[in-house]
């Protein structure tokens, strides 16, 4: 289990064998079902790991004083932030079936959370 200091446990679980083709095609027909709604989907998933994780709210200057989850939901700059997430993801699944784009895709993100915006490592390992 890996733990951020005061926070929820989250279970790490890896992977590194690739998807089957039934496996893919699996992922992306449910995914395609949350994409329909991605803001909302996206939104709901980020008010989660904030409530979760709040102390991940601090890399973000226009919700990190947002505490009622109602108040997240509503703001401007989360759903937009929800936006991006949902987008990268769309990314991600869109492209299960080459490793490689996936692995780009993720390092490029992975980089710029780290020297942009300065994330601490322990929150890679939430978000794994």
């Amino acid at each position: 289990m890996e733990k951020v200091p005061g926070e929820m446990e989250i279970e790490r679980r890896e992977r590194s064998e690739e998807l089957s083709e039934a496996e893919r095609k699996a992922v992306q027909a449910t995914w395609a079902r949350l994409y329909a709604n991605c803001e909302d989907v996206g939104v709901a998933i980020l008010v989660r790991f904030f409530v979760n994780f709040p102390s991940s709210k601090q890399y973000f200057s226009q919700f990190k004083h947002m505490v009622e989850p109602l108040e997240m939901e509503r703001s401007p700059q989360l759903r937009k932030h929800a936006c991006r997430i949902m987008g990268a993801l769309n990314t991600v699944v869109e492209n299960l079936h080459d490793p490689d784009k996936v692995s780009s895709v993720l390092a490029l993100l992975g980089k710029a959370h780290a020297l942009k915006h300065k994330v601490e490592p322990v929150y890679f390992k939430v978000c794994t």
